[in-house]
C-alpha cells in the first residue's frame, strides 16, 4: 500500500498515467482481480439481501422485481468508487484522476455527447424492439418504481462500469507495455476481452456486440483523453433499453437471455454508433492527437463530440 499520493506524471495518454519505469504486472493483476472480484461479490451481496427481503419463488429463482433491478443496478454503480479505491492503493495516484487526463470530469464534453447520443440511441433503440418480445404483467406500481430504479440507478452502473474497465483496467493493462502505442493495444485487448467475459454470454454475436462496444469506448476514451463521452455511451443505450422494457411491459429474465443462439444481426447495431462516434472523436483530433496530462492539454481539452 502506498503511504502518500504520487503526483500524475506530465503530458502522457489516458492510458499511460500509471505506467511508471517497472511494468508492475503482477500489481496490474491484482488490481484487476480486485475490480472484478469486487464487482461479483457486490452483486451476489445486494442479490442476497433481495432474496431476504422478497423471498424467492417456489422453484428457487428470484423474481426479477423492481426491488432487484435497483439491487443490479447499484451493484455496478459501486465500480465508480471501488474503482478510485482501487488506483489509490495499489498506484498512490488520486481517484479524480480516472475522468480524464486533468482530473476532473468534463461536463462540456459530457453535455456535447449528450446532445449527440441520446437521439441515436434512441433510434436504435426502437429498431432492437421493433419485433415484439417477451411480455410480462406489471402492475402500474411496479412499473412506476421501476422507471424511478432506472432513471436514479441505470445511468451509474453504465458509468461504473466504464470507470472499471475504460477506465482502471485500460490504464493498468496499458503500462505493462514499454511504449506508448503498446501499452494502447494491451490495454485495449486486455480491458474488451475481460469485459466481454464478465457478461457471461456463450452467444457469438453477443459476445462480438460485446467487444465492439468495448473496443470502441477505448479508442474514445484514449482519444479524448477521459471517460466521460464513453459513459454517455454506455448509460444511454442502458438507460433507453431499460425504459423501453418498463414501457413494453418486457419479460426481462427472459428477454436478456444470453445463450448461444439468441443473437440476430440487429445485435450488431449499436456497433454503427459506436463506429460513428469513434470516427467523429478521432477526426475532431486528428490535428492535437490524443489528450494528455497537463502541461500540454490546452489544446485538447475540448476535444469531443459535437
Amino acid at each position: 500500500m502506498n503511504q502518500r499520493t504520487k503526483i500524475i506524471p506530465p503530458d502522457v495518454e489516458y492510458h499511460r498515467v500509471l505506467a511508471g519505469e517497472k511494468r508492475r504486472i503482477g500489481r496490474g493483476i491484482l488490481a484487476i482481480v480486485l475490480l472484478i472480484g469486487g464487482m461479483l461479490f457486490f452483486s451476489i451481496l445486494f442479490s442476497a439481501v433481495v432474496t431476504m427481503v422478497q423471498g424467492s419463488r417456489a422453484d428457487g429463482t428470484v423474481a426479477y422485481t423492481p426491488l432487484f433491478h435497483a439491487a443490479g443496478m447499484a451493484s455496478v454503480a459501486i465500480l465508480i468508487p471501488w474503482s478510485m479505491l482501487i488506483q489509490r492503493w495499489l498506484y498512490g495516484l488520486k481517484g479524480a484522476s480516472l475522468h480524464s487526463v486533468i482530473s476532473r470530469f468534463r461536463f462540456d464534453i459530457f453535455g456535447r455527447a449528450l446532445l449527440f447520443l441520446v437521439p441515436a440511441w434512441t433510434v436504435i433503440t426502437a429498431i432492437l424492439y421493433w419485433a415484439p418480445l417477451p411480455e410480462t404483467t406489471w402492475s402500474q406500481t411496479d412499473v412506476v418504481w421501476f422507471l424511478i430504479a432506472t432513471l436514479l440507478l441505470t445511468p451509474l452502473q453504465g458509468a461504473g462500469e466504464e470507470y472499471g474497465f475504460r477506465g482502471l483496467i485500460l490504464r493498468v493493462a496499458g503500462g505493462w507495455a514499454r511504449g506508448a502505442r503498446a501499452g494502447l493495444v494491451v490495454g485495449i485487448v486486455v480491458s474488451s476481452v475481460l469485459f466481454a467475459l464478465v457478461h457471461f454470454s456463450t452467444d457469438l454475436l453477443l459476445n462480438v456486440n460485446y467487444l465492439i462496444f468495448a473496443l470502441g469506448t477505448a479508442l474514445v476514451t484514449w482519444r479524448s483523453g477521459g471517460i466521460e463521452i464513453a459513459v454517455v455511451l454506455h448509460a444511454g443505450f442502458n438507460t433507453l433499453g431499460f425504459l423501453f422494457d418498463a414501457a413494453l411491459h418486457v419479460d426481462i429474465t427472459a428477454a436478456y437471455d444470453r445463450t448461444a443462439g439468441v443473437g440476430t444481426m440487429t445485435t450488431l447495431l449499436p456497433g454503427v454508433v459506436i463506429a460513428i462516434t469513434v470516427l467523429i472523436v478521432w477526426m475532431r483530433t486528428r490535428r492535437t492527437g490524443p489528450a494528455r496530462t497537463p502541461h500540454k492539454i490546452k489544446s485538447n481539452v475540448g476535444a469531443g463530440v459535437a
